[in-house]
């Protein structure tokens, strides 16, 4: 039996910790809609190499609603060597304080 677990975890999808992970919540400007984005921390950085040499991080989402408008809302998010968010930019929205929502 332990034979087949370990099989069947082969081809389960793996979970992945809230570490890897960067939640980002907007609102249209066009409709008000509130959509969540996901950002995975390993896979969707890109690299930039500064004067200094140091690295650092980028992404740029877009993101669109499930309702009747259809406005494209852009972010751009700029992560430290650590990946830690350092910066953040939108157009065709707002961001929203998690702790609000």
């Amino acid at each position: 039996m332990g034979f087949l677990k370990k099989l069947g975890n082969l081809f389960n999808p793996r979970s992945q910790s809230d570490q890897w992970v960067q939640w980002v919540r907007v609102e249209c400007n066009r409709c008000g809609e509130q959509i969540s984005a996901r950002v995975d921390l390993r896979n969707d950085l890109s690299i930039n190499y500064g004067d200094n040499g140091s690295p650092t991080y980028f992404t740029r989402k877009v993101l669109m609603g499930e309702g009747q408008c259809f406005q494209k809302i852009e972010v751009e998010l700029t992560f430290d060597k650590n990946r830690q968010l350092t910066g953040r930019q939108i157009s065709g929205g707002k961001f929203v304080d998690e702790q609000a929502a």
